[in-house]
């Protein structure tokens, strides 16, 4: 099919390495390296791009270096808005840790299209814990810009605090969650996981790796699931990584399941093979958390109890208190008054 759009167009034929770069692409495009684009016209521009920059090399043959050309010309064609978001975050205006640990704080990713151009963006989600009713906030829906897909992954991630952690006492708590400094509307599931972390990290006052990036969904039973744009999800976070200096403590936790979906733009693929860069696949919100935190998630003993120290004990511990705070706060009250109403005397 290359051939006969090349022949068609009468552009230059093009070697080996320059039609396993438009594979590549192609396989970029559809968003999964098992699949190939059917977008015929878009492979066709292309093509034409890649012989103009031939031509103006001065060769016969159109290589695998024309091909990566006429890519980034069109990526900074197209970038104009992700470059200036990137200048905001290496100038300091948007906040973003890329190094440290930050007590219920995590590093989300969100995917953008502009005018057919998608790119990923970090975005700083934090979480805050106090006793209360057992209702976790979440400010972007309170304030009407969460989406209904986004409001239901918060209600997922709460019935998953409430069903592992309060099973047998009442969930006391009170929680936000928001997007800082988001200004627009947010919509998608995908960064679920990374609030629950936030929250887990909130309750067990564990702090986590700023270096690190979250994207993925979450199930009630816990299990990572997969998203939509993880390539432009990690590319994005790698851009703000790599301006600020690459340490090798830099990475991004994505689902096990999207693994087959990764079309990495060969910076990010040379920065994973040096070690310098991490890509880390997980199936479940404990391998999450240890991961982030450092600290051993933690496993049920079959009654209902984690180890002392984990991520879990912790969070189980710390629930406990609420239940038990609530509870004294509630007896220290005379008949038929309710927690937080002032009892006149």
């Amino acid at each position: 099919m290359i051939a006969t759009l090349a022949r068609s167009d009468k552009l230059r034929p093009l070697d080996r390495g320059a039609v396993a770069r438009a594979i590549e692409h192609g396989a970029r495009l559809a968003g999964d390296a098992e699949k190939l684009s059917t977008q015929i016209e878009d492979l066709a521009d292309l093509l034409r791009e890649s012989d103009h920059w031939a031509e103006t090399a001065g060769r016969a043959v159109t290589g695998a270096e024309d091909l990566e050309r006429a890519i980034r010309a069109r990526q900074d064609r197209a970038g104009r808005i992700r470059q200036r978001l990137q200048e905001e975050i290496s100038r300091g205006t948007l906040l973003i840790d890329t190094a440290g640990e930050r007590t219920g704080q995590v590093n989300g990713l969100s995917v953008a299209t502009l005018g057919g151009f998608s790119f990923g963006m970090p975005h700083r989600i934090t979480a805050r814990v106090r006793l209360g009713g057992g209702k976790v906030i979440d400010i972007e829906r309170e304030a009407e810009l969460g989406g209904r897909i986004h409001s239901k992954g918060v209600l997922i991630l709460s019935g998953y605090i409430a069903g592992r952690y309060a099973a047998k006492t009442p969930l006391s708590l009170a929680a936000s969650l928001v997007f800082e400094q988001s200004y627009g509307g947010v919509e998608g599931d995908s960064a679920s996981s990374a609030e629950l972390y936030a929250l887990l990290s909130a309750l067990a006052e564990a702090p986590v790796r700023q270096s690190l990036a979250v994207t993925g969904s979450v199930n009630q039973h816990g299990d990572v699931q997969a998203i939509g744009g993880v390539n432009e999800k990690i590319e994005g976070f790698f851009d703000v990584c790599a301006a600020r200096g690459l340490t090798g403590e830099q990475g991004v936790l994505v689902p096990a399941a999207n693994v087959k979906h990764l079309m990495l733009k060969r910076e990010v693929v040379e920065a994973a093979s040096a070690g310098s860069f991490h890509i880390y696949p997980v199936a479940s919100i404990d391998e999450g958390i240890q991961i982030l935190t450092g600290v051993p998630a933690g496993e049920d003993d079959g009654y209902g109890q984690f180890p002392e120290g984990s991520i879990n004990g912790r969070v189980e511990r710390r629930l406990a208190e609420f239940a038990d705070r609530m509870r004294s706060f509630g007896h220290a009250l005379p008949p038929g008054k309710k927690p937080g109403r002032r009892v006149r005397r």
